[in-house]
């Protein structure tokens, strides 16, 4: 079996149609599908532990069966196939391969993902693996989690280990998915595990999931092939001020810093922000913190940045006085995700659609964000790991799940993905989230971000109209006129 491994060099197409050797596919993450929680030898993650803490997820959901992937993995691959999917993009679950996050591997817990490689590459699709969706093992995080710097070092054994099993069929590798996520939900304000509100421990977990990026990086060139592609996946705020204020614009400079410079300004610059620091400075010690040789680490060369986009982020400075809810889409919490600038104003756009999460729609937003990045990064292959939409789908009477509010977000997002190669952003894939509906983390499975239904209950999968409309996109390699199904 070898691996299926693109040519991702783009090649200039029709203005209607995506570049030669342009990505499809759609992507999941191991805690929201596999289920088989207890199953092979794998032990809890922090996920478990925090989705079975009372008021933690929603209905007490926790992802212990969830879409039941580890068992219908043929039938999804299947599914895929059919579909017309070029690639799939599916993480893999640290405490299955690593119960305990430190010493040698469980094989059975490899051979799950060594069969769903097979499954993929026997289809015609590409595998791309993610290493790190937020499911530290929660014997690490007993010991300390990412705010101690040895979880650096267990993340960079594990990278080795999933690297030496897997790399002469997979491809395409990302190290982590939305450290951003991992660092600030889960240690600042909480809504997601291991549920820490701790905002010094936020940015000393940024800090060493930076480092575990780079040591992983320098594992997997050590391990893999020469032709192997690998990546990092950031959620890059697309960060506006509210006016044209001096006082929003610093808002929006703060919030730009601690969202998005925290992480490219060290994987790809070398370098913390000084304004980040100053920001920040009275939370830790940036000097202590970052040891020699770190920098060097963080910023190895990869071969491509993974962008996911959702909505943009509207910020601004308060008015002394006015009460402000954060709308920042993030989840409800006391705490905020944002150490260092906890007083910053988050705002819901006017006169914006919104989908079920509550966040705007504003394909503009992804536009600007791919633009804005092939600037500051020029020469940065960029590819949209994840992009979509939750809306309140159901099945109807004929047994079908229309979703037409899906359609035109995926179309109006794709236009803009267009239109930023069109202006010179090396865009090389779109990865569409979701699959199939998910357990979708402290939303438990209130909310459907798949564009295949799936029914819990008896566990069937429905494509919805999105699926439908999503293979013909990749059928035609370009988008059909709006309001074509």
């Amino acid at each position: 079996m070898t691996a299926v491994r693109p040519d991702t060099t783009p090649k200039q197409a029709p203005a209607t149609q995506f570049p030669t050797g342009f990505i499809w596919g759609a992507a999941t993450a191991s805690y929201q599908v596999e289920g088989a929680a207890a199953e092979d030898g794998r032990t809890p993650s922090i996920w478990d532990t925090f989705s079975r803490t009372p008021g933690k997820v929603r209905n007490g959901d926790t992802g212990d069966i969830a879409a039941d992937h580890y068992h219908r993995y043929r039938d999804d691959v299947a599914l895929m196939k059919r579909l017309g999917l070029k690639a799939y993009r599916f993480s893999v679950s640290w405490s299955r391969v690593q119960p305990t996050g430190r010493g040698p591997a469980v094989e059975r817990g490899l051979d799950f993902y060594r069969k769903l490689v097979d499954e993929l590459l026997d289809a015609g699709i590409m595998p791309v693996a993610t290493l790190y969706h937020w499911d530290l093992p929660q014997e690490l995080e007993d010991a300390g989690g990412w705010p101690e710097r040895v979880t650096a070092d267990r993340f960079a054994d594990y990278a080795a280990i999933v690297s030496g099993a897997l790399g002469d069929r997979v491809g395409m590798w990302t190290t982590l998915n939305e450290p951003w996520c991992s660092a600030y939900l889960g240690y600042g304000s909480g809504v997601h595990a291991p549920g820490r509100t701790e905002p010094a421990a936020a940015l000393q977990a940024a800090h060493h999931l930076n480092l575990a990026h780079g040591r992983a990086i320098e594992v997997l060139r050590a391990q893999l092939p020469a032709a192997a592609q690998t990546s990092v996946t950031l959620n890059l705020h697309q960060v506006r001020p509210l006016t044209g204020s001096e006082a929003d614009a610093d808002a929006a400079r703060r919030i730009d810093a601690v969202g998005n410079r925290v992480f490219t300004g060290p994987m790809l610059r070398g370098e913390y922000p000084e304004d980040l620091i100053a920001d920040t400075s009275h939370l830790v010690d940036w000097s202590k913190l970052v040891q020699d040789g770190d920098l060097a680490t963080i910023s190895r060369p990869f071969d491509a940045l993974g962008i996911n986009y959702y909505t943009p982020t509207l910020v601004s400075t308060p008015v002394e006085g006015a009460a402000y809810a954060r709308s920042d889409a993030h989840g409800a919490s006391s705490h905020s995700p944002w150490p260092g600038s906890e007083h910053v104003a988050f705002h819901l756009p006017e006169g914006k659609e919104r989908t079920a999460m509550d966040w705007s729609i504003d394909p503009d937003g992804l536009y600007n964000l791919l633009m804005d990045t092939h600037r500051d990064h020029p020469g940065l292959p960029l590819m949209v790991t994840e992009n979509g939409a939750a809306f309140d789908d159901y099945v109807s009477p004929e047994g079908k799940v229309e979703d037409p509010e899906r359609v035109a977000y995926l179309h109006g997002h794709l236009d803009a993905v267009q239109r930023a190669v069109a202006d010179g952003a090396d865009v090389r894939g779109y990865f569409l989230w979701s699959l199939m509906d998910n357990f979708e983390w402290a939303y438990g499975y209130s909310k459907r971000f798949g564009a295949v239904y799936v029914d819990y209950a008896s566990q069937r999968r429905i494509p919805k109209t999105s699926a439908y409309w999503y293979s013909d996109v990749i059928r035609r390699h370009a988008l059909p006129p709006v309001g074509t199904v």
